[in-house]
């Protein structure tokens, strides 16, 4: 299928704001969905997967009448990092408890241990009702690192992870959904990992959970360089950034300021704000963004939607 789709499902950083003041842009934690190439790859599971996961589940019901007949669930979900932000939409994620879901779920892991075993403590063993293990999906948890290329041919089910050395030509086309990473260590503790996907001459950048550097962060606008879009963090204004009462420095997230200076370093054809203080409501969201009308810049709101192609 011929498309490169991104609807934001959560547009919030740190944890999920339930509260009127936030309706516009939205309360729910980091999510972003991508239809591209035919497949379903989602970008970090906070609390905006969930609405996902319903919708999903919706559509899994109407597709037939029974079990055998309906259209299983196939998605990758791709995280970040591990932060609460950035997972706990997950246990609620209604179509990982379907035997006919087929998942895949690929992220960094920590020195000791692997990320199954990080995401079985963290969010099932002690925290749900159930274990990571009673999920009924069929789900793979894939580690990955930097010398990974995530490729999702046309028609597969789901992605082959290759060694960057191990490559040959003809692995994959232009047909193919391309997605590769690197890790920043910009972000405390253990540092996130920057996804980059390419389909048919296009490029998304996600770029959330990082802070910039004096001049700007060259690994990142090297990664970049030309892309269409860049989903870039924008957690903090430059004042409550530079606070003389509460300094946000070195917390391990950007302003709008430091988003658009990497942005026209990079040279991206577009670029959306992202990862917002959970403190900023609408009226704060407003004010910003009447502050950045002139520059060439979308302000993520839940619901919002951009076509690649």
């Amino acid at each position: 299928m011929d498309e490169f789709k991104i609807k934001f499902r959560g547009v919030r950083g740190s944890y999920p704001v339930p509260n009127k003041e936030f309706l516009k842009y939205g309360g729910n934690t980091s999510c972003v969905e991508i239809r591209v190439g035919g497949h379903l790859i989602i970008l970090d599971s906070g609390t905006g997967l969930i609405s996902l996961g319903n919708e999903l589940m919706q559509k899994y019901i109407e597709s037939g009448t029974t079990i055998t007949d309906r259209t299983p669930v196939r998605c990758t979900i791709l995280l970040s990092h591990i932060h609460l932000d950035h997972i706990q939409g997950f246990p609620f994620f209604r179509p990982s408890h379907l035997a006919s879901t087929r998942m895949s779920l690929l992220g960094g892991v920590n020195y000791n241990e692997t990320l199954e075993q990080e995401l079985a403590k963290l969010l099932f063993t002690k925290s749900f009702p159930l274990d990571l293990g009673d999920i009924a999906a069929d789900l793979k948890i894939v580690d990955l690192n930097e010398t990974n290329y995530v490729i999702f041919k046309k028609g597969a089910e789901t992605p082959e992870v290759i060694r960057v050395n191990d490559l040959k030509d003809g692995d994959y086309s232009d047909e193919d959904v391309v997605i590769t990473c690197y890790k920043s260590y910009a972000h405390p503790q253990n540092g996130v990992f920057i996804y980059k996907i390419m389909y048919k001459g296009k490029t998304l950048v996600y770029a959330t959970d990082k802070e910039s550097y004096p001049g700007g962060d060259k690994k990142l606008v090297k990664f970049a360089k030309g892309c269409d879009l860049i989903i870039h963090d924008a957690q903090y204004s430059t004042e409550d950034y530079l606070s003389i009462y509460v300094p946000k420095q070195g917390f391990g997230h950007s302003t709008f300021e430091m988003a658009l200076d990497c942005k026209k370093q990079v040279g991206a054809k577009k670029m959306v704000f992202f990862h917002y203080d959970p403190c900023y409501n609408d009226d704060k969201l407003d004010a910003l963004a009447e502050e950045y009308a002139s520059e060439d810049a979308i302000f993520a709101y839940e619901g919002l939607e951009i076509d690649l192609i």
